[in-house]
């Protein structure tokens, strides 16, 4: 195989980036309103509608600000002028800054119900695809591995085998999806929980395959996307231990 793969059409060159973006949303927005109209929504459409505003104002903040701060070295001089501000970006930073928006329209609207867990599997074949798209870009996109010796290392195009991060991420999606449907089956998870153990699955990934990632350190050896992603995590560990010590507090008042 030849990197990046092209695709044509007649006698005009698609971006294989931009046409698996296409199908990541298509099908992830087809999915979603699939599992939208099996299950009972707590959420109204309007409310929703402005969920998904939240949602896309705080993933392109957070996609851009964790984007820059993954190069600060070229903050003051950036390669290809002015637009690197505008196009560099980031799914961590994407998801967390989603976080926040979706939270902050939640709390505007006075929605307490999870709006999230009906997210979960359309992001989760989303994302597959977006890396598909990714890997088949090969150097271009940026996402690629350090050299390995590893019988699975790939020559993205300048006959270095590299780790093949995007495809890692594949698979790992693909245990994320699968725990949760097992999980499922044998018991009722909590409202909002799917969701939350999606994104610190994601987030726990994301930590640990930036290691073998040429992204430069920024402090005590981690990179910024590492530190978004212990911050994330550092917030959920948090959050459970405030429910685990609400649940213990109304055993203990029934008892």
């Amino acid at each position: 195989m030849h990197f990046p793969v092209e695709l044509t059409l007649g006698q005009a060159r698609l971006p294989i980036h931009l046409v698996c973006e296409v199908l990541a949303y298509t099908l992830g927005y087809r999915l979603y309103t699939y599992l939208r109209a099996r299950r009972p929504d707590r959420i109204s459409s309007t409310q929703r509608q402005w969920i998904f505003v939240g949602a896309a104002a705080g993933a392109l903040l957070g996609s851009r600000l964790l984007g820059l701060l993954e190069h600060p070295a070229e903050l003051l001089h950036p390669p290809g002028g002015w637009l690197y501000y505008f196009t560099n970006k980031t799914i961590v930073g994407g998801f967390l800054g989603g976080l926040v928006g979706v939270e902050l329209t939640k709390k505007l609207l006075g929605v307490t119900a999870s709006s999230g867990d009906l997210m979960v599997f359309p992001i989760l074949l989303g994302l597959s695809i977006g890396r598909l798209g990714c890997f088949f870009s090969g150097l271009s996109d940026g996402t690629f591995g350090t050299p390995t010796s590893l019988p699975w290392g790939i020559d993205f195009g300048d006959g270095i085998p590299r780790h093949p991060t995007n495809l890692y991420e594949i698979l790992w999606l693909g245990v994320i999806a699968l725990l949760l449907w097992l999980l499922e089956r044998h018991r009722s998870l909590p409202d909002g929980r799917r969701f939350q153990l999606f994104l610190s699955g994601y987030l726990l990934f994301r930590l640990l395959v930036e290691f073998i990632k040429p992204a430069p350190a920024v402090v005590l050896g981690l990179t910024a996307i590492q530190w978004a992603c212990m911050a994330g995590l550092g917030y959920y560990i948090w959050l459970w231990s405030q429910n685990t010590v609400v649940h213990q507090a109304n055993i203990t008042s029934k008892e």
